[in-house]
């Protein structure tokens, strides 16, 4: 599925879209008065096998602002032969801003999964994208016992990389249960947000958050980027603690709040 957006008269439009397969999307909502498009990706399956091969790919013209989720988890299944792929690329012309906050991806016990994202910035794009993995399904009593998942994420701004980060784990590997590593947690998540920034950031997002708990909870402003972490047992309260670490980067440096898709309500 390939998705163009363009800032005209005063708001964002879906101008083109163009799509083979089961990916689809709903008519944008405008829940936001400054015209940003709100975006539903929905892959009525819901779930990825061994073979299968997803490839979004989002354009956003100058000054367009556009946020993309999912109204329900991905899940990767069960896999004998062949892995499962989902691939993102994402274009973000001068002035726009892509905030891509899809839901969690499940990758079931014995699944290959590849998950790929590529980021391009023009000078002074914004790009807040975010993704969680769970490892097998805790509430069934199903471990990540085996199979693998490889992750790889890269933002490119100018030409010049800001991001880069690669995952590979294999099933039963010690990293899962390693102090080092996942700690014995099946929920891990990241967030980035890249683009224009000011001092004072990681404090902000800190203050936003909370009290960490029994759960993990990290944010680092690099130049160009601040990245947040998650580590714990539920996907559902990492993304309320990412929400609100969102909600103030947003407030921050887009002198507006958050505005939660509906989608996640229902």
């Amino acid at each position: 599925m390939e998705l163009w957006f363009e800032y005209v008269d005063r708001r964002t439009r879906l101008m083109r879209r163009r799509h083979f397969g089961p990916l689809v999307v709903q008519s944008p909502f405008y829940p936001e008065q400054d015209g940003t498009c709100h975006v539903y990706v929905l892959h009525p399956p819901g779930g990825v096998a061994g073979g299968d091969e997803l490839h979004l790919t989002f354009h956003l013209g100058g000054e367009a602002r556009s946020v993309l989720t999912t109204p329900g988890a991905t899940k990767f299944y069960r896999s004998a032969t062949g892995k499962g792929l989902q691939r993102c690329v994402i274009d973000v012309a001068a002035g726009a801003i892509c905030e891509y906050l899809p839901q969690e991806t499940i990758v079931f016990d014995g699944a290959t999964a590849e998950i790929d994202t590529r980021v391009a910035l023009e000078e002074g794009a914004t790009f807040v994208g975010w993704d969680f993995i769970c490892l097998g399904r805790p509430a069934a009593n199903e471990r990540f016992t085996t199979g693998s998942i490889t992750q790889r994420v890269e933002i490119v701004q100018a030409g010049k990389p800001i991001w880069f980060e690669r995952l590979h784990l294999r099933a039963g590997s010690p990293l899962q249960d390693a102090a080092y590593g996942l700690g014995g947690q099946p929920v891990f998540g990241a967030m980035v947000y890249a683009g224009p920034l000011k001092g004072g950031l990681a404090d902000l997002v800190l203050d936003a958050v909370g009290q960490a708990g029994d759960r993990v909870f990290s944010v680092s402003q690099l130049d160009q980027a601040v990245v947040c972490r998650y580590l714990g047992r539920h996907a559902e309260e990492g993304k309320q603690l990412f929400a609100r670490a969102w909600d103030s980067l947003r407030t921050a440096l887009q002198l507006k709040p958050a505005c939660l898709p509906r989608i996640w309500a229902t």
